[in-house]
């Protein structure tokens, strides 16, 4: 069934199923976007701007975890110093419309993973289509987990790190919009996107690209891969190190468990024929 609907669609027929998926989900993202922008000051001044507050759930999370480590002297946040300045006539309104399409994309993923899913559908086999719910389903949350990890702990913690770092005392930090607001967006849709993992690896293992031998003897490089970005955007204690490096080492390890599933299930298939 999957061999017969290829060959009758050309690939002209491909490339405007690929047009409209993508006038689809732009329509989404701005829809999406248009319903953020009415809800400025909630999503500026409460979510973007609150890892700029001493008061931010994460600090105190942290400054709590130090209290029980006795470390509430490195792990408690009282003050951070981040004058943000705008220095474009239009920039405001300019980051207020980028800024709302970003939500805007946040929040029509789900949408835009129905029509990625439509669009490869037609290269599935019968019994691999009944599998779109499922999927669409386990991606969003993994994705909506990834843009709350982001958040959560990439954002803060980088903006703590990089507020607090100081050459000299002859340097005063006054941030531009545009450089705070490009690190929240790329903590975020970065961590969402890096969720994604065992749905990527899923799909390549299905083609033949992965394996799990692969992912097996590549798993020391990835660990110190992590652990150096994780030194990058933490803190320099090791405590909060570990506490990013997990859950994406986790992510790593399902996906060579998922890697092996496919692969036997693949073997079974082979079998059968």
């Amino acid at each position: 069934m999957a061999e017969k609907n290829i060959k009758e669609m050309s690939f002209l027929d491909h490339l405007e199923e690929l047009r409209w998926l993508l006038v689809r989900s732009s329509a989404a993202i701005i829809l999406c976007g248009i319903v953020a922008f009415f809800f400025s000051d909630f999503i500026f001044n409460e979510i973007i701007f609150g890892p700029k507050s001493p008061d931010f759930i994460t600090y105190q999370f942290f400054c709590d975890l130090g209290k029980q480590f006795d470390m509430a002297d490195t792990m408690c946040i009282t003050e951070i110093n981040l004058p943000i300045q705008n220095r474009e006539m239009g920039g405001q309104f300019s980051m207020h419309m980028w800024t709302s399409i970003t939500v805007g994309f946040i929040f029509a993923f789900p949408f835009i993973l129905w029509e990625i899913w439509k669009f490869i559908s037609p290269a599935l086999y019968e019994k691999e289509k009944k599998y779109a719910a499922s999927f669409i389903i386990i991606s969003s949350i993994l994705f909506f987990i990834g843009v709350l990890f982001g958040y959560y702990l990439i954002a803060p913690l980088s903006v703590q790190f990089f507020a607090s770092y100081i050459v000299s005392p002859e340097i005063s930090n006054s941030i531009d919009i545009d450089s705070y607001m490009s690190l929240m967006k790329t903590s975020a849709i970065a961590s969402g996107l890096l969720f994604e993992l065992p749905i990527i690896i899923f799909f390549l293992t299905k083609i033949g690209l992965v394996t799990p031998e692969f992912l097996r003897k590549y798993r020391k490089y990835t660990l110190v891969i992590v652990l150096i970005v994780s030194a990058v955007i933490t803190p320099p204690d090791v405590l909060s190190q570990i506490i990013v490096t997990i859950p994406i080492m986790i992510l790593y390890e399902a996906s060579i468990l998922i890697s092996v599933l496919v692969v036997k299930s693949q073997e079974r298939e082979k079998l059968k024929a």
